[in-house]
């Protein structure tokens, strides 16, 4: 007989495989490519308003939808390509999330064509290296935190739209710039393990 790990205790998780495999496989793992950050960056900001799983449910069709993330295509869209994707039920339908999330391509590569890394830009501003937490539950996490608000306000700057603190928190958190797998789920030791 097997059991399940110890897991963080996230509301509708238990028992649904792809939640867990996110939890398991995913979430909190630090990610160093620029693309891939920029992608979630896109996602969470689809998110607002919106459960997590809901995202994670639809992130294929987004992926096609947003022709597999590459902001060299996204950036070229224009309003045939809006008018494609809102009327597109397997993603969530919003002029402005859309508007962000082609936005964001332009301001993506405006920054590398300026020489600027979007991972060493995210990286540089978590402190180069996760943020390492220990809360002991789960109700104890923040929705955002001080540097939540100071990457948030980094990227507006910058010209991305959609990254209020409590989105730049939660991606953060997906992406591994904190780690706040709790102290006794099976993934913390090992999250942190994969830091550079």
């Amino acid at each position: 007989m097997t059991t399940d790990p110890h897991r963080c205790a996230w509301r509708g998780m238990a028992g649904d495989p792809l939640y867990e495999a996110y939890h398991d496989t995913e979430w909190g793992v630090p990610e160093y490519d620029s693309r891939a950050l920029w992608e979630k960056l896109v996602l969470d900001g689809f998110q607002a308003g919106l459960a997590w799983i809901t995202i994670l449910r639809k992130r294929e069709a987004f992926r096609a939808a947003f022709s597999g993330f590459d902001p060299e295509v996204v950036a070229r869209y224009g309003e045939a390509d809006r008018a494609r994707l809102m009327a597109d039920a397997g993603i969530v339908r919003s002029n402005a999330k859309i508007d962000a999330a082609i936005g964001s391509a332009r301001t993506y590569l405006s920054m590398r064509d300026a020489g600027e890394d979007f991972s060493d830009f995210c990286w540089g501003l978590a402190g180069g290296k996760p943020v390492e937490n220990r809360w002991a539950s789960m109700a104890e996490a923040p929705a955002q935190t001080p540097l939540a608000v100071e990457v948030s306000q980094a990227l507006k700057a910058r010209g991305f739209k959609f990254v209020g603190p409590v989105i730049v928190y939660a991606w953060m958190q997906a992406t591994g710039l904190v780690n706040d797998h709790l102290p006794g789920c099976f993934r913390h030791d090992a999250v942190r393990d994969m830091a550079r």
